[in-house]
This record gives C-alpha cells, sequence and structure tokens, in this order.
C-alpha cells in the first residue's frame, strides 16, 4: 500500500519539525504532505527552510486560513490524486504520537476497514491524564454523534488521528464536507452514508500544554445543529429514500405516537389543572398508552439501527463512487 501524511498546520511553527521528523522515520511512509493553513506563524516556510532536499515532503500552503477541514481536503485531494491507497491525517501540534500510525493502518491493510480512528477513551488508565472538560465534552460529543452518523461501536468522534482508504474517499461529497472543526463529525455522517466500515483505534492521549486555536463558546453553538441536521438527513435517506424496513414502520408509527400523547396529555393536563379539576382516569390511560407504544416502537428503531450497523468494507464491496 503507498501510505502518505496529511499534516495541517496553523499557528505550529514550534512544533511542526519534530512532527515531520517521527512520520518521515516511519519506513512505510510514502510522503508526508503539510499543508499551511494560512498559518501566520508560517509554518510551511518553517518546514521548506529545515527540508529543503527532501523529496518526500510536499508542502502546500492555503493564502487564507480555511479551517482544518478544508485543509485536509487539499491533503487529500494531492495524496489520492497521485496514487495513494491510504492517507493518514495527523495534527501538526504534536499531540499524537505517529509510532501509532502502524497500528491505526492495521484494520485498513489487513481489509476490515476503510476508515480507522483514534480512540482515546478505550482504556480507564489513559483518562487520567485528560482535561476533565475534555473528557465531559468529548463523551457527550459521543452520543450526539452515535445518533447522528449510526456509528454506535465508535467513541471519541472528534479525535483528528484517522486513516481514510481510497475506496471510502471516493464516497464522500467533498464539496459538502465541513471545513471547520465539525470536519471529524461530518466525515464519520458521510461515512455512515456511504455504508463505509468505520473502526476505533486505542491511543494514549497526550497533553502537553498546547494552546489549541478552537473557540469552544462558537463551537458549542455551532455543533448541535450540525448534529442535528445530520442525524434527519441520515434517517430521512437511510429508512426513507434508499430503502424501507421494519425500522421506517417503527418510525412512522412511533413519532407520531409519542407527539400524539404528548400533545393530548399536557392539553387535558393543563386545562383542568387551571380550573381545579382532576384528570379523569381514562385520559391518562390513554396518554400513558400512546407514550409507551411511541417509547417501545423508537426503542425498537434504534435497535435495528445499532445491529446494522456497516460490517462489509466498501474494498470488498468494489463500491461505484458518488
Amino acid at each position: 500500500m503507498q501510505i502518505d501524511i496529511v499534516i495541517p498546520c496553523y499557528r505550529v511553527s514550534g512544533q511542526i519539525i519534530n512532527v515531520v521528523e517521527q512520520t518521515l522515520a516511519l519506513h512505510h511512509v510514502r510522503n508526508v504532505i503539510v499543508v499551511d493553513d494560512g498559518c501566520p506563524e508560517h509554518s510551511g516556510q518553517v518546514v521548506r527552510d529545515h527540508f529543503p532536499d527532501e523529496s518526500r515532503v510536499v508542502v502546500i500552503e492555503h493564502k487564507t486560513n480555511q479551517g482544518v477541514g478544508a485543509a485536509m481536503l487539499s491533503g487529500y485531494a494531492h495524496a489520492f490524486a497521485n496514487a495513494a491507497d491510504v492517507a493518514v491525517k495527523v495534527d501538526g501540534d504534536g499531540q499524537m504520537d505517529p509510532q501509532l500510525v502502524p497500528l491505526l493502518l492495521a484494520p485498513l491493510v489487513q481489509g476490515k476497514a476503510d476508515y480507522a480512528k483514534g480512540n482515546r477513551f478505550f482504556y480507564p488508565k489513559h483518562l487520567a491524564g485528560m482535561p476533565r472538560s475534555r473528557l465531559f465534552g468529548n463523551a457527550f460529543l459521543s452520543l450526539i454523534s452515535k445518533l447522528s452518523s449510526g456509528y454506535w461501536s465508535i467513541m471519541d468522534p472528534t479525535n483528528g488521528f484517522t486513516a481514510l482508504h481510497f475506496a471510502a474517499f471516493r464516497q464522500l461529497d467533498t464539496e459538502s464536507l465541513d471545513r471547520g472543526y465539525f470536519f471529524e463529525s461530518d466525515m464519520l455522517f458521510q461515512l455512515g452514508i456511504a455504508n463505509a466500515v468505520v473502526m476505533d483505534v486505542p491511543m494514549l492521549p497526550r497533553y502537553r500544554g498546547e494552546t489549541s486555536s478552537m473557540n469552544i463558546p462558537k463551537v458549542a453553538l455551532q455543533f448541535p445543529g450540525k448534529y442535528f441536521n445530520r442525524f434527519l438527513k441520515r434517517i430521512a435517506f437511510k429508512y426513507f429514500v434508499r430503502e424501507f424496513n421494519i425500522a421506517s414502520l417503527e418510525i412512522i408509527c412511533g413519532v407520531p405516537a409519542m407527539i400524539a400523547g404528548l400533545t393530548y396529555g399536557i392539553y387535558h393536563w393543563v386545562g383542568p389543572a387551571y380550573i381545579g379539576k382532576p384528570t379523569p382516569a381514562g385520559t391518562v390511560m390513554v396518554v400513558g398508552l400512546l407514550l409507551l407504544m411511541g417509547f417501545q416502537l423508537l426503542l425498537s428503531a434504534v435497535n435495528y439501527d445499532i445491529t446494522h450497523e456497516p460490517s462489509i468494507p466498501l474494498t470488498q464491496r468494489n463500491a461505484t463512487p458518488i
């Protein structure tokens, strides 16, 4: 396999040389593609100056900062246009250990997955060194990501340590992929639509006091809406456009039952409560029945979704590109 490393760079001039040197030391790596995403510290030029005669180092520069997603798409485009089989993402801030790249590649090389990503939550002993804000934030995002992507066995959706096979890349709608920090989560959504196989690879988190360029308040406002949008798109496409199955029927019956139960229950609770009369027992039974039936149907739909996670890699299905 032809393996290329893609390193997006923004304000990492102090760490980028060490990261590039470590990735070059990996014997199975063909090229290291450094993408300077309008870095004010000119990380791309720092790499050029340090490796003037290294033919395996490729530097791509964006004139303006476009986001980590845009940087990765530039790196992917260069790697796959030059016949790479797999492109591995390694951040330029040194938080990822390049020595773990072989472990990340293993599922793809063995034909077990189309996309592999790091998981910092696999071993309890690794969580001790993780900042609590990141721990709880990522745990919450993992739950939402399962709903939006359909990958119920995947944790740590924002982990940027990833390996992507060309067979999966050619299935992506790159024009609509998020260009910012939602990129990794959006990748999972699109890979889910393509029925690609995704696997987690345990990794040790490394936090050395680096300053993140992520605007946390901005991300906190944007991510929920984007996750909900992807969730609705996935359910509509997977259960009502591409195919129609038992889960589709459960959603059609379960959602109206829940809405009817809640609406009917609130209406008949507020009115009698306002005039001081108790809600009739029959009304309570109807509301309870609607809610119970709706909940059970939706629970069954979720169970179907969980048990039908993609299991056959695209490389074994000869999938036609979009």
